[in-house]
């Protein structure tokens, strides 16, 4: 098949767009490069520059390359700046969406994989958490992406369109050959952060609190290392042939790790002592978030391949080791 993968050459899109590879599709990538790296995406897949909102590019894609799936990954992502800058969020992530679905959907394309978000959740009540538990965003960023999922069951109904929506809990880790990885300007991930405390490029990893109800006190959360979040993706194609398909998964390892093991996990990995300064917590910042990941393992065939913390943070470790200044080196 023929993939469209909008926001290919970021980080989950670009690790995915290797996976579709693999797997013997073919990937079309469009990205605007606002966060994205050209370089993070073979030469050999046909690239267009350019934005998901332009709706005369993205129609000539889907005729010109007889495009089958689309997979969306253009989304703007830092949590504090959605609440600072929420008009930025909101024009992005569902403006846009908005945008490439009806464009999608005048060129008779009806097969749509969506990246969303844990976030969706807010502060949930029981852990693991289930698809079906209460969705309450506590910031902007969340709110987006529950949005555009409820855009979705609508043009379902309406429409007969068919999706997949994907709940990412913390992804994390690089290509096993260390060739891609995560660049983030700025990195508000933990497990880069501490890599980089690691390796001198920082002067320490601030940890947000230490006095949560939890075995350590920092917080406990699922990491899902890329690769395996990408397969997911992959796995729910064979399932989007029914019109008005609506699937929705959670995508974890359901096993959470508090902040201070990922550092003795990093430590472990690299040899290297990592500096750590504890301030206040940040708010909004639940003790815990765990996926329950039965559905996907279920319906999907999924089985996380990498299921062990340490391997996850050799993958990250030999990418961060290779490019300390991301794509820019």
């Amino acid at each position: 098949m023929n993939i469209f993968v909008v926001g290919g050459a970021g980080y989950i899109g670009s690790h995915c767009v290797r996976q579709i590879t693999a797997a013997g599709h073919r990937p079309v990538v469009l990205d605007s490069l606002v966060c994205g790296h050209r370089q993070a995406v073979a030469p050999d897949v046909p690239f267009y520059h350019g934005d998901l909102a332009d709706r005369s590019l993205v129609a000539k894609i889907l005729r010109d390359e007889k495009i089958d799936v689309v997979m969306h990954f253009a989304a703007f992502i830092n949590v504090g700046e959605s609440v600072s800058n929420p008009l930025k969020y909101y024009g992005n992530n569902v403006a846009k969406t908005l945008a490439l679905l009806e464009t999608m959907l005048a060129e008779g394309v009806k097969k749509f994989v969506f990246s969303s978000t844990a976030a969706v959740y807010g502060i949930p009540e029981k852990m693991p958490i289930r698809e079906d538990a209460p969705k309450a965003p506590i910031n902007p960023y969340g709110q987006t992406k529950l949005d555009c999922e409820n855009l979705l069951s609508a043009l379902a109904v309406a429409n007969g369109l068919s999706f997949a929506v994907f709940r990412y809990f913390n992804a994390c880790g690089a290509a096993e050959d260390g060739t891609i990885g995560e660049a983030h300007d700025p990195e508000t991930h933990l497990i880069p952060n501490v890599i980089r405390a690691a390796m001198g490029l920082q002067p320490s990893l601030e940890i947000f609190g230490d006095d949560y109800p939890t075995p350590d006190g920092t917080c406990l959360r699922d990491y899902v290392h890329v690769d395996d979040i990408s397969r997911a993706h992959i796995a729910a194609f064979d399932r989007l042939g029914n019109s008005g398909a609506q699937l929705r998964y959670n995508l974890g390892s359901g096993r959470p790790f508090s902040v201070s093991e990922i550092v003795k996990a990093v430590e472990a990995v690299s040899g290297k002592k990592v500096p750590v300064k504890f301030v206040p917590r940040r708010a909004g910042d639940p003790p815990e978030l765990c996926a329950d990941n039965a559905k996907a393992r279920a319906e999907l065939g999924w089985t996380p391949k990498f299921g062990d913390i340490g391997a996850i943070i050799e993958t990250a470790w030999r990418w961060h080791s290779a490019h300390p200044a991301g794509y820019g080196a």
